[in-house]
């Protein structure tokens, strides 16, 4: 089907908005638009058998019409409707179309009602008939030419999407959480299925599919008919699972036309629910919402987490909690044949944010460490920007697989396809690239050559594949520490931050409270202090301070250089005054906190025996994993800050795939005199159009 014809299908179903105006808001258009559009498509493939199982249904009692063996043979499809109802037909009975309506729906089989069903087709028919839109709405589906000989499945994949895509508009939606663009598709199930062709010819083979958030189905369908396409005798099953009921009931009606067990596609969020629990697939592929939270789930996740651990799902890590790209990711791995039994292959779309998001052992990176640690990760392809419907941003495929070949073993293909694209001649909301069928050729010979290219600088396209061992992508975060150096000074900013801080306070403060039992007791009960309180407590602690501060106000001015220094002096003005000088490492630590200034030439600062860290010149150091850290030390950091060290007590293990920065092609200024050019030339045409306007 060209372009033109599925948007006149389109248009035909969404011209029923212009009836719907008035009575429904514009975002519940679809709730419409979209079950009669499968109602219709139901209807068109039963057609052909309808009178063979009408023949089989007479006689049957109405509990023998649900789920039916020799229905469904008789249909010829894995559903059936057991009525001689038609579109058509309950135009003919204008006054009792709703209930005519409702029992057409009735007799289908139960997995074609669940789908009905999950749009709330009754109530909408209800409200249809009591805004006197019924037969209006009816008639115009009951001309919708959806046949298969004329629409193929695939072709009413990309009606459906149309129609997702404008409802999702209306709604102000994404409508890029419910399909994913055909040619991505084609080329993901490409790289997912393609270096696994011979095995695929093999006479009776069979495969299981995967999609942990499916939306109508897409990516299922072309897996199925890749497999397909190097055997039509393959035995392929197809599971999915999703969270928007209207995308469920499309994949699920889309399954049930081309004789798939619809029970395979489960509703519900694959986090808390999973449709599929311990089962095994041999492909898996999605595409879930970029940067989507998973706060409604978190109770679920943080527990399997905690109590699971590595038997679990989600035992590697946990991502942050505005973002569960990775915790699809993981689901999937979690259902992976062993290499045993065949072992499987991944694919997922993702944003850039998996590849490099999170600090040293973070859960981001914990999770990245886990994959590349068990060679799970094949390659990342970088896929160009404008490609998706809801989104502009660029977006990568993730390959990954626990049955290597063994050029790939403990090795990561990083391939670049950003420069394969072809502009649209019209936009659809964010997508204004596509990929051509010969790109989709070519990145696929790439991708399979992958290994070849790399290792051959003369290639053509030496520049788009890079290969890296799994540990290359790892790093340690060592942190550089040095001396906290120190000279002393009591001047009048240091005198203030002395009055003001908070450990000297508490010190007056348990002194001034001695004397105030009730006072006390309300401070000790951290309860709220009313305004009188405050006032009396803040009096109590400047009568217990005032004298001490007193007693240094004549040391204004003066500096020392060493702390053993300032403390004689300090103290001696203190007890000179005939007050106690305080004792204990807090009151130790305010004081040189608040008098002690940072100076390179001060006095080294020294801590159980070794020198005190600076935590204002504290600096952090990613260190590849296969590198000494002292080494690097000694050639990148002591030539410049000679008396700095390594507190190996916080070094941590980070995992992070810089994808652009192992393509990043440095690209010099243009001259200055050039630029210097353009700006007077720039300069002669604007006094030309001022001249223009003048006159």
């Amino acid at each position: 089907m060209n372009t033109s014809k599925h948007t006149e299908l389109a248009n035909h179903a969404w011209s029923v908005a212009d009836l719907l105006r008035g009575d429904y808001k514009q975002s519940d258009y679809g709730k419409v638009i979209l079950p009669f559009t499968v109602l219709r498509r139901l209807e068109c493939v039963l057609e052909p058998t309808r009178d063979q199982v009408n023949a089989k249904a007479e006689g049957l009692d109405t509990q023998d019409l649900d789920d039916n063996y020799f229905l469904k043979r008789a249909a010829g499809h894995q559903f059936y409707n057991a009525s001689d109802y038609t579109l058509k037909k309950i135009l003919n009975d204008a006054t009792h179309a709703a209930a005519h309506l409702n029992e057409y729906v009735a007799a289908f089989s139960k997995d074609a009602r669940e789908v009905m069903e999950k749009y709330d087709f009754a109530a909408q028919v209800k409200r249809l008939d009591e805004a006197n839109l019924l037969y209006q709405v009816v008639a115009k589906f009951a001309d919708l030419d959806v046949r298969p000989e004329m629409v193929s499945n695939h072709q009413m994949g990309y009606v459906f999407e149309e129609l997702i895509r404008r409802f999702s508009e209306q709604s102000n939606e994404t409508a890029g959480e419910h399909f994913t663009p055909r040619e991505v598709i084609e080329l993901m199930v490409n790289l997912l299925i393609e270096p696994d062709g011979d095995a695929l010819a093999v006479p009776g083979v069979g495969r299981r599919i995967l999609d942990p958030a499916c939306g109508t189905g897409g990516m299922l369908s072309a897996a199925d008919e890749h497999i397909r396409a190097h055997n039509k005798d393959a035995t392929v099953e197809v599971f999915g699972q999703e969270l928007n009921p209207e995308s469920w009931a499309i994949c699920r009606s889309d399954l049930m036309i081309k004789g798939q067990n619809p029970e395979h596609i489960a509703f519900g969020n694959s986090f808390s629910d999973d449709g599929h629990k311990r089962e095994k697939f041999d492909y898996m592929l999605a595409n879930p919402p970029f940067g989507v939270e998973w706060k409604k789930v978190k109770d679920e996740v943080e527990y399997e987490h905690k109590n699971e651990g590595e038997s679990g799902r989600f035992g590697a890590g946990l991502p942050r909690i505005n973002d569960g790209s990775l915790l699809f990711l993981q689901h999937m791995i979690s259902k992976m044949k062993p290499v045993s039994t065949g072992g499987s292959r991944i694919a997922i779309v993702f944003n850039g944010s998996p590849l490099f998001t999170g600090a040293a052992e973070s859960g981001e990176s914990k999770i990245r460490q886990w994959i590349l640690e068990n060679d799970w990760l094949e390659a990342v392809v970088a896929l160009p920007d404008q490609l998706f419907y809801n989104t502009g941003i660029s977006t990568y495929f993730w390959i990954l697989t626990n049955r290597k070949k063994p050029e790939h073993k403990g090795k990561v293909v990083l391939l670049d396809a950003r420069e394969y694209w072809q502009k649209m001649r019209k936009s659809l909301g964010d997508k204004r690239k596509h990929l051509t069928a010969d790109q989709i050729k070519e990145i696929t010979k790439l991708y399979g050559d992958a290994i070849e290219v790399a290792g051959d600088p003369e290639h053509p396209l030496h520049g788009k594949v890079k290969v890296f061992k799994n540990e290359d992508f790892g790093y340690r975060r060592i942190t550089v520490e040095r001396p906290l150096k120190l000279r002393f000074e009591l001047n009048n900013e240091t005198f203030s931050a002395l009055l003001e801080a908070k450990a000297l306070q508490r010190l007056w403060e348990e002194k001034a409270l001695r004397w105030e039992p009730e006072l006390a007791k309300k401070v000790a009960g951290r309860a709220k202090l009313s305004e009188e309180d405050e006032g009396r407590l803040g009096a109590l602690v400047w009568e217990e301070m005032k004298p001490f501060m007193e007693a240094l106000r004549p040391l204004l001015g003066e500096r020392w250089e060493t702390k053993a220094e300032a403390w004689t002096a300090l103290k001696d003005a203190v007890v000179a005054a005939g007050l106690t000088w305080p004792a204990g490492t807090p009151f130790n630590k305010a004081l040189r906190d608040a008098i002690g200034i940072r100076a390179p030439e001060g006095e080294e600062q020294k801590i159980k025996g070794g020198p005190e860290p600076d935590a204002d010149l504290r600096d952090y150091e990613n260190v590849p994993l296969d590198e000494d850290v002292e080494e690097y030390l000694k050639r990148e950091v002591l030539p410049h800050v000679p008396d700095a060290w390594i507190d190996h007590s916080k070094t941590k293990i980070g995992y992070e795939i810089p994808f652009t920065r192992h393509f990043y092609v440095y690209k010099p200024p243009r001259p200055l005199a050039e630029i210097d050019a353009e700006l007077r030339q720039l300069e002669v045409e604007i006094q030309v159009l001022l001249s223009e306007v003048t006159e």
